[in-house]
């Protein structure tokens, strides 16, 4: 018995041919999406589907929308902030040293009875 292919008599690429065999395809509504970037995006939705306002750009990544002469701006990017940043902004110089005392005085409390601190 000769090491054969699980389907016989079938090639890469063989299959149904044409609508005829797999029906009609569903009706279709091209839209155009522009970006800042000068690029025109137009993806497909169904007939009778809801198109939305806007549409993320394939080619660059920014938003695009459906006026081709008044595009949405690219959105502005905020820098990253470190833990001590956002730390920063809710307490003051003051209320950091208090806290930093107190914490302090906690360790040295712990250390004086004994405790183990890691």
């Amino acid at each position: 018995m000769a090491g054969g292919s699980a389907i016989r008599g079938s090639r890469v690429g063989a299959g149904p041919m044409g609508e005829a065999e797999r029906g009609d395809a569903a009706p279709r509504l091209f839209v155009s999406y522009f970006c800042s970037h000068g690029h025109e995006t137009r993806p497909a939705f169904a007939a009778e589907a809801t198109v939305p306002e806007s549409w993320d750009c394939p080619r660059c990544g920014l938003p695009a929308n459906l006026d081709s002469a008044n595009p949405p701006p690219p959105p502005k990017i905020e820098p990253y902030k470190t833990h001590l940043a956002y730390v920063k902004e809710r307490r003051s110089e003051t209320e950091a040293a208090d806290i930093l005392s107190e914490a302090l005085q906690t360790l040295r409390d712990r250390r004086a009875r004994g405790d183990v601190i890691y």
